[in-house]
């Protein structure tokens, strides 16, 4: 794995540890309400002005509470769970040191499956009925589930591959091929530059693909405050506050500065 990957794998298992960390503090919570409760006996009402009224709803409620606690708990643990197993399914990301290479091999398959509909279509304009057809798509490397389908007229009341079907799949390819053409691009143009402040440095970091700034020491909370507003987020790896490298980014970090500036 290239470091990108790493990374990606690394954050992975932080969200799993974190899911398996809250679940078992879901599961002591659920277990100290249960034992809370237990000393209730089964049934019991509240004794309504009795002298021990106010204590046994204070008591009612903390299990209540703590029950919703552990509920609330274990939430969380599916929410981390979830992003876990998310990570790495966004698609190929511009982080990726290798996205050129992999933007590539998947423009590959986006022409052989163009061209593989386009052939199938072919042959059965070319075939006139069913019995033809059917081993004509199996020649072409189908099996005969798949060539069934594919002649399947279904809602439309035509055998084949829709015109939208090709039409989705030529947009995928251009998207693609624009993708590669921005990040060759970006490649050419992008070199690590850094412009020096008073107290701080703004540096563009082509290899993380990020435009970051960096403090002498922790910023006053007004500034902390301007970061966040123009999308930078603290990085504890960095040591800095990020966002990425793109025009968007350029823009924030030009906004940010001519107030850093104008402060000094």
């Amino acid at each position: 794995m290239n470091d990108y990957e790493l990374k990606q794998e690394a954050r992975r298992e932080r969200y799993e540890r974190k899911a398996e960390q809250l679940r078992s503090e879901a599961s002591r919570l659920h277990d100290q309400a249960h034992d809370m409760a237990s000393v209730i006996p089964l049934g019991q009402p509240i004794l309504v002005g009795h002298y021990s009224e106010g204590r046994d709803r204070r008591y009612r409620e903390r299990i209540h509470n703590t029950f919703g606690k552990a509920f609330a708990t274990m939430d969380k643990a599916d929410y981390y769970a979830q992003k876990a197993a998310s990570v790495g399914t966004g698609g190929i990301s511009s982080d990726d040191p290798d996205a050129v290479k992999k933007l590539r091999e998947k423009l590959a398959e986006l022409e052989k499956l163009q061209e593989w509909m386009k052939q199938a279509n072919a042959l059965i304009r070319k075939h006139k009925t069913p019995e033809r057809q059917l081993p004509a798509l199996m020649e072409m490397g189908m099996s005969e589930a798949e060539a069934k389908e594919v002649l399947d007229p279904g809602w439309c009341n035509r055998p084949g591959f829709m015109p939208f079907q090709l039409q989705n799949n030529n947009a995928n390819i251009r998207r693609v091929r624009q993708r590669i053409l921005q990040l060759e691009q970006a490649a050419q143009r992008n070199v690590t530059r850094e412009q020096e402040g008073n107290g701080y440095t703004c540096r563009e970091d082509a290899e993380e693909n990020r435009i970051m700034f960096l403090f002498d020491g922790k910023p006053e909370p007004e500034i902390r405050t301007l970061l966040k507003s123009h999308g930078f987020k603290w990085s504890p790896t960095r040591g800095a506050w990020v966002r990425m490298l793109n025009s968007m980014g350029r823009y924030a970090a030009e906004r940010v500065r001519e107030e850093l500036e104008k402060n000094d």
